[in-house]
């Protein structure tokens, strides 16, 4: 099985500001960056599965007429830092997060290692289908917690790996082994 993970394109939000689970709408630059995409997509999927969330679900439906949703895609709910300036957020509630992003919960949110269960479950549940070759299209957050789970790597360390609007990686499944093709193309 292969498995591409599909970042969502540039979402319509001002730089700096935290967003997670918020329904944004896709920006002007989405036209671009579909074309550019698709120019990258040389192999059909049987299917793709998409976070619910606008941005995610918009492009999905125009990758391909075979598109289910599951919730378990969105992203990380950022709780009551959701649309927030960063650096509006108060460092009493920031700090601890930011030492300790994969177990502290935001508040009114989720931990990365609730995101990290979510994500794990859904692809246990992919895994044990017998499909050739689908896409996911998703959030930074969920594609690195995929790679994480395909890669053995540390949650802490899963952050490192750059995702940028619109990119795929791919993900070869043969025989319970896992190849990352490559990351962020």
């Amino acid at each position: 099985m292969d498995i591409l993970l599909i970042r969502h394109t540039t979402p319509r939000v001002e730089k700096g500001i935290c967003y997670g689970q918020t329904d944004l709408e896709l920006a002007d630059t989405f036209a671009q960056e579909l074309r550019m995409l698709k120019s990258q997509w040389s192999d059909k999927c049987e299917l793709i599965y998409t976070s619910p969330l606008r941005r995610c679900a918009q492009l999905a439906e125009e990758l391909s007429s075979t598109v289910r949703t599951d919730a378990r895609l969105m992203e990380m709910d950022f709780g009551t830092w959701e649309m927030k300036p960063w650096n509006d957020i108060p460092e009493q509630e920031l700090n601890p997060w930011m030492a300790d992003f994969v177990t502290v919960r935001v508040p009114k949110g989720e931990s990365f290692q609730e995101l990290m269960a979510r994500v794990n479950e859904f692809l246990a549940e992919i895994l044990a289908e017998n499909h050739e070759r689908i896409a996911i299209v998703s959030h930074a957050g969920v594609i690195r917690a995929a790679l994480g789970f395909f890669m053995g790597l540390p949650p802490e360390n899963v952050f490192r790996l750059n995702i940028d609007y619109g990119s795929i990686s791919e993900v070869s499944v043969k025989h319970g082994m896992y190849q990352v093709k490559y990351i962020n193309r």
